[in-house]
């Protein structure tokens, strides 16, 4: 009888066995299709990245107020 299960018990060992093996064809499925394709494509997306963040800072710096000017200087400073 020490080798018999309990239903509930045997539900969960096979639902961790089936998690277990979908987390493998996971990370097979990451390794040999995502990783490649971002190899290939890495650059190329941070370089949209890159021109992106150029173009809102160019953005920023258009809506920047100009600081005021500075104040005359006071009469009878010789200037």
């Amino acid at each position: 009888m020490a080798g018999e299960r309990k239903p509930w018990e045997q539900k969960l060992h096979e639902a961790g066995t089936r998690v277990e093996e979908d987390l493998k064809r996971l990370v097979t499925y990451i390794n040999d299709e995502v990783v490649p394709d971002v190899r290939r494509n890495g650059s190329e997306a941070l370089k949209a990245a890159a021109a992106e963040l150029h173009r809102l800072a160019e953005k920023m710096d258009d809506r920047r107020i100009p600081p005021p000017p500075p104040p005359p200087p006071p009469p009878g400073t010789g200037s």
